[in-house]
């Protein structure tokens, strides 16, 4: 559940088969709060800088590299991450996204152990390890953020420049133009239901204030910290008269979904769903989606929508830790989610890949995987550094004293 917010509105006018945004995360979901901050921060204090080389044995310095060309070739950044031998992530679930499925291919093409720690942490709490943990062995070598902490991150300097191979191939507009963070999978805002528990589900944000929902309406976590959340808040918001610059409708709605008793402060999560805590899930769509998978053989029927009057979808963010202390494996981890088997891999999780277009182009995405994606309605637009910021700004402000309390 990380801060993330770069979101597209859809209109209503031809089919789009794609949606620059993710999706990705068939998963379950990211839970984040105080707690994993904690451990993250905690865990990082009193812990001994380590000692490392970044040169590699070719003459490379693999912490100012900023393309594998700069290595020589592709098989020489393959050599020098071999080399170092692991890679540190944290805030990567298994079930988000297909990342269990990701960091085991990884593993298995390369023979470089991922140290996967703290899965439930959200994008703030990546940030925080990057900070806390700098010149030390446990410091994340690369980050999944969402679009503030993308932004944000980049203007402090926390992130290195490095561009993929297929770099190019990278719609405009989804990267940043040095290479600092790039966007790489997304979805769509959906709404999930136990249709076991529910008798009629609802399809649209106007369904949820519908009396037979009391005490049913659940987010994947706080807005202020959970990238799911925060969406889901911008996507109601694009149902009640908001837009890309005013998130406050969405606030006000769930001031509504709360008067009427409908809104149920439970954070979403696998358990909750299960044990039918949260039956009405506001969440992504590769994330709804996978309740479904992953709870069918158990008897639960979890249907899944995304509302046609809040369409909204987002990226999360890649990107290098500048002070890396597994440079060569960050970049060679990088080129490894942005070729054509890492993309697949995502949309094999339910999301959609950001090099989808080119991959549909060309030939190489894997189409029956493509054909499961839910067909949506409109024509895609990306909030502005300026909203994403403002609308940050505005919820942090309005909804703790509005929902929350």
């Amino acid at each position: 559940m990380r801060l993330t917010t770069s979101g597209l509105v859809c209109t209503s006018s031809p089919t789009f088969s794609h949606t620059p945004e993710s999706g990705g995360d068939v998963s379950a979901p990211r839970i984040a709060g105080l707690i994993a901050a904690l451990t993250v921060v905690t865990a990082a204090c009193g812990a001994a800088p380590a000692t490392r080389t970044q040169t590699t044995t070719g003459g490379v310095n693999a912490a100012t590299a900023t393309s594998a060309a700069d290595f020589g070739s592709l098989d020489k950044l393959v050599e020098a991450a071999k080399k170092e031998g692991k890679l540190h992530v944290i805030a990567l679930p298994p079930d988000w996204a297909n990342y269990g499925e990701i960091i085991k291919k990884f593993q298995e093409k390369y023979g470089i152990k991922v140290e996967s720690e703290n899965p439930d942490a959200s994008s703030a709490d990546e940030i925080s390890a990057v900070k806390t943990r700098k010149g030390q062995d446990r410091a994340p070598d690369v980050l999944d953020v969402g679009q503030a902490f993308g932004f944000s991150g980049a203007k402090e300097g926390l992130y290195a420049t490095y561009k993929v191979q297929s770099w190019d191939k990278i719609p405009e507009g989804q990267k940043d133009p040095n290479g600092l963070w790039v966007n790489d999978y997304g979805g769509y805002v959906s709404i999930g239901c136990d249709a076991k528990k529910i008798t009629t589900c609802p399809k649209t944000f106007a369904d949820l204030l519908k009396p037979e929902y009391k005490g049913k309406v659940a987010l994947n976590g706080n807005p202020n910290k959970s990238g799911s959340a925060f969406a889901g808040v911008w996507a109601a918001s694009l149902s009640d008269g908001g837009s890309l610059d005013d998130i406050d409708p969405g606030v006000q709605f769930f001031k509504k979904l709360k008067d009427a008793g409908n809104y149920n402060p439970v954070e979403s999560t696998p358990a909750t769903v299960e044990k039918g805590e949260t039956p009405i899930s506001i969440d992504w769509d590769y994330l709804n989606a996978g309740y479904r998978e992953q709870f069918l053989p158990k008897g639960l029927d979890f249907q899944v929508a995304v509302p046609t009057d809040g369409v909204y979808a987002q990226y999360y963010v890649q990107a290098v830790n500048k002070d890396a202390p597994h440079p060569a494996a960050a970049r060679l981890w990088m080129e490894f989610l942005y070729s054509t088997e890492g993309q697949n891999l995502w949309l094999k999780g339910g999301a959609r890949p950001v090099l989808m277009p080119s991959m549909v182009a060309d030939g190489t995405i894997d189409k029956a995987l493509a054909e499961k994606l839910p067909p949506v309605q409109g024509e895609p637009k990306f909030p502005s550094e300026a909203q994403v910021n403002k609308a940050k700004d505005d919820l942090a402000k309005t909804w703790d004293a509005a929902v929350a309390s």
